[in-house]
């Protein structure tokens, strides 16, 4: 028999999730999801999430309280009587009266290896520290912040130069797979979890618009694994003086360069072909893209941006 789930997601990462859930036959008797915000080209508009339009799209009842401290919120989401509640990528911390609402609980689709980048922002931080690894874990919640213990594990391996929007890609597809197994363990009463281990804790903070910046004085390592970790959004940046002026240009994509012996103070251009300095090493700029304007490959970007070597950028 299908399990009656409640789903709980916002982001176009949750999407992959629902749609599959709804395709292995499940009957999703509602999605829950952040209220529509405002957006458009003069952010006068309502914008519903991703999660919002696919549920519509699939014929679900969508709801999106702003919390659930209102009484009348919580009794709503336990009159729906459901077998388990999926959460995805939701954007709220759950009250116990919600994590106990269903019949077999809170499960929890959370892209990390627990419990290294519990929080908010674990595809961005686990390529901004280098990490070579992660995936893809199904945790049964409980009170805290993604302590609870684990059913299913899908690891992936992060290529050198890939970036947090394929990451992002790639985790999306992976988790939904995995959710729909631990539905059917559920359903069958086989799902197992195991605890957390105690160590290894680390936290995936949300990202701040100041640690954006790129530092060429680090490492070409830490640049480059900067750089991937924060594209496309909400894009690593440095100024390039452009007309006589500074302007500031998102960074998208990079790699690491080979400096053929040559030596620069920290952002200088060591060729014509954005390969620039860093503190130790040197990174090869791959996509760019100026503010208002679009992506562009670094050849496409010189053309309408000559940049010779010696050139300083910060």
């Amino acid at each position: 028999m299908a399990l009656r789930i409640i789903f709980m997601g916002t982001p176009a990462f949750s999407v992959a999730t629902l749609k599959a859930l709804h395709a292995a036959g499940h009957h999703i008797v509602a999605a829950y999801s952040q209220p529509p915000r405002p957006g458009g080209r003069r952010g006068l508009d309502l914008q519903k999430s991703p999660v919002h339009q696919a549920a519509e799209e699939l014929g679900i009842e969508v709801r999106h309280p702003l919390n659930f401290r209102d009484p009348a919120d919580r009794e709503a989401f336990a009159a729906l009587q459901a077998d388990v509640a999926v959460v995805v990528a939701y954007g709220l911390l759950l009250p116990q009266a919600i994590l106990d609402g269903t019949r077999l609980g809170c499960y929890n689709g959370h892209a990390s290896l627990l419990p290294r980048w519990r929080g908010a922002a674990p595809i961005q931080r686990a390529i901004m520290a280098g990490d070579a690894e992660t995936g893809m874990m199904v945790m049964k919640m409980d009170k805290g912040l993604d302590t609870g213990p684990v059913a299913l594990t899908r690891k992936i391996a992060i290529a050198p130069d890939m970036t947090a929007g394929e990451l992002h890609d790639a985790l999306s597809l992976v988790g939904a797979e995995a959710m729909v197994e631990a539905m059917a363990l559920l359903e069958k009463g086989a799902l197992e979890t195991v605890a957390q281990p105690e160590e290894g804790v680390l936290y995936a903070a949300k990202i701040d618009k100041a640690e954006t910046r790129v530092d060429f004085a680090r490492p070409a390592r830490e640049v480059h694994d900067h750089i991937r970790g924060l594209a496309p959004f909400p894009g690593a940046w440095t100024e390039i003086e452009v007309g006589g002026k500074p302007e500031r240009v998102k960074l998208l994509a990079s790699h690491l360069a080979e400096a053929d012996g040559q030596r620069g103070a920290p952002g200088t251009l060591l060729d014509d072909h954005l390969t620039v300095a860093c503190g130790t090493g040197a990174v090869s700029l791959v996509r760019l893209q100026k503010a208002g304007g679009k992506p562009l490959d670094a050849q496409d970007f010189l053309r309408g941006t000559p940049l010779a070597k010696g050139t300083v950028i910060a």
